[in-house]
């Protein structure tokens, strides 16, 4: 799960992480009232969704006065913010950070992610901060500093001291960095994060740190753990579909192609989906149903496909394992029965139970195209897609 950087930055706060004044205001009035209680003048306005790139899209601004306030918070809230990470589309504003400006001596890139292929977590900084890391990694890696913590001894002295020292802070920041990447590193913990990023992080010319920036993603999983998160989440910023999968534990990502697809556990979605681009047509989602789903959670996922209008035609692929192939097959057909199903089909089953599942979809009247293997479904959806 994501959450607004006013949201981390209540975190943040919590943690002892420090950063600067400010508050959110969902219209130009609140702007302006919070900019009269962080003591002068310039405050920065900053669109809040879900995306980074904000600044350059143009959805953070300085404001020198009240008037600026105004104006800013008002061509800023309601706007629609196109970034990098938005796509064309763009995000609909409906809330703006109001924060008090600061005298910026440097800008730092600081984050906290947990890395699978060494089964660490691990501290990445760089001087190269307020740039896309990404760009950093690729044209100047040596920018950038890694710092691995065993999570089962977890942070010590010297991990923090490595990273303060590779980012080349002076003397006087040494000691609060320290302390800022311990309490990081506590609410990475603590909350089940898969990513705590500020960027960037600040050195001021009083030589104080604070997080400009802050951007954290929670492991859906562990959600459970933290009810207090709940009110973090922002339906706005999510796609409708994925909402409504949600509802029924559905592992649904909606996309930009034309072929639903509907498969029973991610790696075998995730190569249904490169073998659908494979034979030259385009997935329109991701639909992991998983292995104890029952007809119902297949009935819900074939009706959250077909509500999708881009769809041209559906590939199931489906291997019986825990979930056998007549509880698929039942699933399908209710959920023809139900919403009337108007795109062609192409089914492709292994497994348990498979030929009491061919045998339901056989009886069933539907119009189902079956595969001999994934190949030759691929093949036949992209025919049916017009790839």
């Amino acid at each position: 799960m994501k959450i607004h950087e006013y949201q981390a930055k209540t975190l943040f706060e919590r943690f002892g992480v420090p950063i600067p004044k400010g508050a959110v205001a969902f219209s130009v009035e609140e702007a302006q009232k919070v900019a009269a209680t962080l003591g002068g003048f310039p405050v920065v306005v900053k669109a809040q969704i879900h995306a980074g790139g904000r600044g350059k899209g143009g959805g953070v601004q300085l404001a020198r006065s009240m008037d600026e306030v105004a104006s800013v918070a008002g061509r800023i809230l309601g706007m629609t913010l196109v970034t990098h990470q938005t796509g064309p589309q763009g995000r609909l504003v409906k809330k703006v950070l109001v924060e008090q400006g600061l005298n910026i001596a440097k800008e730092l890139y600081l984050s906290i992610i947990a890395d699978r292929a060494s089964a660490q977590i691990v501290i990445m900084a760089s001087e190269a901060g307020g740039m896309d890391i990404e760009a950093v990694a690729e044209q100047t890696p040596e920018k950038i500093i890694k710092v691995y913590i065993n999570p089962l001894t977890g942070i010590q002295s010297y991990h923090c001291l490595q990273a303060a020292y590779g980012l080349k802070l002076p003397d006087a920041a040494i000691k609060p960095m320290t302390q800022m990447l311990n309490n990081l590193y506590k609410l990475f913990v603590s909350y089940d994060a898969s990513l705590v990023e500020i960027n960037p992080l600040v050195l001021t010319a009083e030589q104080t740190l604070l997080a400009l920036d802050a951007k954290i993603n929670f492991d859906d999983n562990a959600l459970f753990r933290h009810k207090d998160l709940a009110d973090f989440r922002d339906l706005d910023e999510e796609d409708p579909l994925e909402i409504e999968a949600s509802k029924f534990n559905l592992n649904y990502i909606n996309l930009d192609g034309n072929v639903g697809n509907m498969v029973n556990g991610a790696g075998l979605a995730m190569a249904t989906m490169d073998i659908i681009k494979l034979a030259g047509a385009r997935p329109a989602n991701f639909l992991d149903v998983g292995g104890g789903a029952n007809a119902e959670m297949v009935e819900n996922g074939f009706r959250i496909i077909l509500s999708d209008p881009n769809v041209k035609g559906i590939l199931i692929n489906i291997f019986g394992g825990i979930l056998r192939c007549d509880v698929l097959a039942e699933g399908v057909v209710k959920a023809a029965q139900k919403t009337g199903i108007k795109v062609p089909v192409v089914v492709r089953m292994e497994g348990t139970n498979v030929e009491q599942g061919r045998k339901i979809l056989a009886d069933s009247g539907l119009n189902l195209t079956g595969a001999v293997d994934l190949k030759d479904a691929a093949k036949k959806v992209a025919q049916i897609v017009g790839a």
